[in-house]
Order: C-alpha cells, then sequence, then structure tokens
C-alpha cells in the first residue's frame, strides 16, 4: 500500500469537537476500504491567507495514511461533497514521519534554523578589532554666526 499526507480545512464555524469528529469519520473511511491511519493530529483553529467560501479562520487536521489508492479516493470524494470541508490536499509520501508535526512542536523545540550557508562562517571572534572612531571636529563657541 502506499504512503499519503493528507491536511484537511474545516470552517470556522463549527466546535474542535465537531472538527475532530469529522476527521474521525474520514479516517473511519480509509479503515473501512482496507487503509490504516497511521496518524492524526488536530492543528485547532487558524486564521486562513485569504477567505475561503466566507471563512476567514479554518480548523486544520492532518493524516498520515498507509492505504490502497481507492480508499484514498473515496476518502477525497467524501470530503468534497461534505460541506464542512473547505480545502484538503492529499500527497504521497515515500516515509511517513513518526514525529509530531512542525505545526504541533512548541517554539523551543524547532531549534535555531542557522545560517543560509552562503555568506561563510559567522563567528564574531573572527572580526579582529574594530578601528577607533573618527572624531567629529567640534565648533568654538564664537565661531556660531
Amino acid at each position: 500500500m502506499a504512503l499519503y499526507e493528507c491536511v484537511l480545512i474545516a470552517r470556522q464555524d463549527i466546535s474542535a469537537a465537531q472538527a475532530e469528529q469529522l476527521g474521525e469519520q474520514f479516517a473511519q473511511i480509509i479503515r473501512d476500504n482496507g487503509g490504516q491511519v497511521v496518524k492524526t493530529e488536530y492543528w485547532g483553529l487558524k486564521t486562513l491567507t485569504y477567505k475561503i467560501k466566507k471563512n476567514r479562520k479554518g480548523h486544520y487536521t492532518l493524516f498520515n495514511l498507509d492505504a490502497p489508492a481507492a480508499a484514498v479516493l473515496e476518502m477525497e470524494r467524501n470530503m468534497g461533497i461534505n460541506e464542512d470541508v473547505l480545502r484538503f490536499m492529499t500527497v504521497r509520501v515515500d516515509a511517513l514521519d513518526a514525529n509530531p508535526s512542525v505545526m504541533m512542536q512548541s517554539r523551543g523545540e524547532r531549534g535555531d534554523r542557522g545560517d543560509r550557508g552562503d555568506r561563510g562562517p559567522r563567528r564574531f571572534e573572527d572580526r579582529g578589532p574594530r578601528p577607533p572612531r573618527r572624531q567629529e571636529p567640534t565648533v568654538a563657541e564664537g565661531e556660531n554666526a
């Protein structure tokens, strides 16, 4: 069976419990068609970049699936029919990540982004001594005309 990741955005006016129940409904479709839901993550209510069907926010849910293509197609068909679903996207992946997704990690767990790698080493001790400051000429009190 193939491995898939699917992200679902549900309408903002349903509750979090209803959004999780909606996710469980789609997970059951996968199980009924011979697939397996490896991981489900509810990301919460997030602000959308632009309005989708008059909604400014949406409930995000991620599924990691190990399922045949027919099961994924049936799940996507049901997502398209359900009026609580604003958008969904399913992509085939080579391997599923067992760790929490980036959206579920706290800021401290993400680590330092580091440098881009195109500017060489960025150590401040390699800079050398700073040159002396330039002295601005002072104006004498009698020359203010």
